[in-house]
């Protein structure tokens, strides 16, 4: 029996989307796929939100496999901010240099250590807008190092986030500025902080930027395959 959108335009013949049922088949299509990098850095005792942040400013344009090892050999050597600040931006640069942009996030990560030491005690505020005044931090690494650190709910929309959710339909924007207050005006709360945790590895192994894996996607029946032109 052919499967809908195959051999067929994509967004035709589709079911309707049911997101819990969509949500269910992710979570069961990313087993065995590794951990977000930020939620795997949870899982193996770096839950602070200093710890989370400096995680996610590493991760940014860098891939998982690189800004993972990178982050827990600079937690490893300092993880709370008076020893990060002690640490130096030259030290800090070196041992963070196979990310992206070593330079500016090594002083990004310092500026953070420094002002959180300096202005707050050593212990990093739980709030949004303090985090989004670091110079560096936007709502992306502010939600997803709240979320995960605090429990705090927030949507972090990354560009898996914003491609995975266009192409089944379920959002129809331009940029991951506008996905963020669609989701948010949309997406049921429950489900907030854990979009990003399933739509990372989803979005790297299954639902791809280039040819998605379409011909096997549990997801295929309801996803309407928004700007897809070829795929696997």
């Amino acid at each position: 029996m052919e499967q809908p959108g195959l051999g067929s335009t994509p967004g035709t013949h589709k079911h309707p989307f049911d997101l819990e049922s969509v949500l269910e088949r992710v979570r069961e299509a990313i087993q065995g796929h590794a951990a977000a990098a930020m939620f795997e850095l949870a899982e193996r005792g770096h839950t602070s939100l200093f710890e989370q942040l400096v995680a996610c400013i590493l991760s940014i344009r860098t891939r998982d496999e690189v800004s993972l090892p990178v982050a827990l050999r600079l937690l490893s050597t300092a993880r709370t901010p008076e020893a990060l600040r002690r640490l130096g931006i030259e030290r800090l640069q070196a041992l963070i240099r196979p990310v992206t942009f070593p330079e500016p996030k090594a002083r990004t990560i310092h500026d953070i250590a420094v002002r959180t030491v300096e202005e707050f005690a050593g212990e990093l505020p739980a709030d949004a807008q303090v985090l989004q005044s670091f110079k560096g931090v936007g709502p992306k690494c502010a939600h997803l190092a709240l979320g995960i650190a605090r429990g705090q709910t927030y949507i972090s929309v990354d560009v898996h986030v914003h491609r995975v959710t266009n192409r089944w339909g379920y959002v129809h924007t331009r940029t991951p500025e506008q996905t963020l207050a669609a989701l948010e005006a949309k997406l049921p709360r429950a489900h907030w902080v854990e979009l990003n945790r399933l739509l990372v590895p989803f979005g790297k192994h299954v639902c791809t930027g280039t040819r998605p894996r379409c011909s096997t996607c549990p997801v295929l029946s309801m996803c309407q395959q928004v700007g897809v032109s070829t795929h696997r």
